[in-house]
């Protein structure tokens, strides 16, 4: 069983380190295209990248609460431990624009496709000058039908574990008026984080009902969201199968 892991995640990460170049190319030829156009493109690599991780690696996954996804534009504030969910919500979710570090632009060919995606790319050193900078690109991306991905915790954080929500995600909503899908899943037990082995089995991912903002401080969105969050986070850890 272990040999299987091992030999499937490094069939994995060769797929990946074959593909990624080209596809980075691609999303770098599709400037003069339409937004959706070159988001429907660029996507195609988080999609192939979830495929191959059910192929190759055995990772399944389903969705509970599928019904509950209001019409574009929204705000999604969801768990965050792994890759994974980054790549998957691309397929769960309308098209949308992730909250970022302006770091991850820089990357080698994945930051490339990144940035050709109009993600909301935020200098988290910057203080009240990085909330500005959300509520305006975020705003924006809104006003053009996008919805937006913002993983309150800050960074990926192992499962069973939690940190402090910051409201940034639920302050954007509560100025624009949006509302907000919290998300909560299990994908960190099979796709840890900087881990290297891929385990397979089945991760599920769980979608609330929608938060309309209107009426309610950006601290009582946050902790609705978080509260829902982490206690649908104790019913779907451990359902994966192995």
């Amino acid at each position: 069983m272990r040999f299987g892991v091992i030999l499937r995640s490094a069939l994995f990460a060769l797929f990946q380190i074959a593909v990624t170049p080209p596809f980075a190319l691609v999303a770098l030829a599709t400037f003069p295209f339409g937004a959706l156009a070159r988001y429907r493109i660029i996507t195609a690599w988080s999609r192939l990248m979830v495929a191959g991780a059910e192929r190759i690696c055995g990772i399944r996954y389903r969705v509970l609460g599928a019904g509950r996804i209001p019409p574009p534009p929204f705000i999604v504030l969801a768990k965050h431990q792994s890759a994974w969910e980054t790549l998957a919500f691309q397929k769960i979710f309308p098209p949308q624009v992730p909250v970022v570090k302006r770091e991850l632009l820089w990357i080698p060919f994945f930051g490339w496709g990144l940035a050709m995606l109009s993600p909301i790319a935020i200098d988290r050193e910057a203080g009240p000058r990085a909330l500005r900078q959300l509520l305006e690109q975020g705003r924006e991306r809104l006003a053009r039908g996008y919805c937006i991905v913002i993983f309150p915790e800050g960074t990926r954080v192992a499962p069973g574990a939690r940190r402090e929500y910051q409201v940034g995600g639920a302050w954007l909503a509560a100025k624009t008026g949006t509302p907000v899908v919290p998300v909560a899943h299990n994908a960190g037990e099979l796709w840890r984080r900087r881990a290297f082995l891929k385990l397979p089995g089945l991760v599920t991912v769980s979608i609330g009902e929608p938060i309309a903002p209107h009426g309610l401080t950006p601290q009582e969105i946050n902790r609705r969201a978080e509260s829902w969050i982490e206690a649908e986070m104790r019913r779907v850890s451990n359902e994966g199968e192995r």
